[in-house]
């Protein structure tokens, strides 16, 4: 995306009225046409909103408008998400790099932040972000610890994804990566973690064909498919994860609506666990497991 292609504002601001008719008709959210602008566009949001662009002799975009428009139609006709399109997605107070090898991070998916700073007895030493993906929540993590911060994926793609934005977002130094199934690439560090994070695939099998096409047809299956029950890597994370974790150490997981009863009782059940807690997302779905190594 290196050379500029230079358009009028005219031909963007025709091209972006015809976008936003199509979005309206097609059921998709009409702001995603301006998000589009301000990422591979370049425009800010005040002139969007004033649609002053309009007057400009010329604009530079990063593509051509025809490659913006054949994004734009795989964003109506195949469902691609935006995200995908513009290869950015902000999180928290990051601009996150992300491609469809790799799951786009949701909004509620940032509490997972405050509640590992707030349910952190160690906030120092070794954490683990287990199913990293883009790398989000190890960046959230390394923002706000001041720990080394050991992010695993199975994914080599996704890795390398995440990779590029510890060194983007300047925080290569404070985050290890690691190619592997969950705890395993850290078995030299068994019983020295200070907490674990993770937003492991907890969807039933039987519902992933029912979810959104952006989803279902674009995201990856790795990362979504929880199993029968959606709560295969969950148990494994609640078996594993105290042979790993000190004392006192926080295990910290997104689950989905209508599993934290279950969550629990695995929590409870195996025995290593102890202050054990639920808490919601802003929506009020019930969305966190914490606990602590006893």
């Amino acid at each position: 995306m290196g050379e500029k292609h230079l358009i009028s504002g005219l031909q963007l601001w025709q091209w972006r009225n015809t976008a936003l008719q199509a979005a309206i008709a097609t059921d998709v959210s009409p702001a995603e046409v301006d998000w589009l602008l301000l990422e591979v566009a370049g425009l800010d949001r005040l002139a969007l909103r004033l649609e002053s662009f309009k007057n400009w002799p010329q604009i530079q975009l990063q593509l051509p408008l025809e490659e913006l428009d054949s994004l734009w139609q795989r964003r109506l006709n195949d469902r691609l998400p935006v995200q995908y399109i513009a290869g950015v997605t902000p999180w928290r107070n990051f601009q996150i790099a992300v491609s469809s090898a790799v799951l786009i991070p949701r909004p509620e998916t940032e509490c997972l932040i405050d509640l590992a700073l707030a349910s952190a007895s160690n906030t120092s030493g070794h954490w683990a972000d287990l199913g990293t993906g883009s790398g989000a929540i190890a960046l959230g993590l390394a923002d706000v610890l001041p720990a080394t911060i050991h992010a695993v994926d199975y994914s080599l793609e996704a890795l390398a994804i995440a990779q590029t934005n510890a060194r983007n977002l300047g925080f290569a130094d404070r985050i290890k990566f690691y190619q592997g199934s969950w705890w395993e690439p850290l078995t030299f560090l068994k019983g020295q973690f200070s907490g674990m994070v993770s937003n492991p695939p907890y969807i039933p099998t039987s519902i992933l064909p029912t979810l959104q096409p952006e989803v279902v047809n674009h995201e990856p299956h790795l990362a979504l498919d929880g199993g029968t029950d959606g709560l295969n890597c969950i148990r494994h994370l609640i078996e594993i994860s105290p042979s790993y974790l000190q004392p006192g150490g926080v295990w910290l997981i997104e689950m989905m609506a209508g599993q934290a009863d279950a969550v629990r009782e695995l929590l409870q059940n195996q025995g290593s666990y102890c202050k054990i807690q639920i808490h919601a997302d802003l929506a009020g779905i019930e969305r966190f497991a914490v606990a602590y190594k006893s």
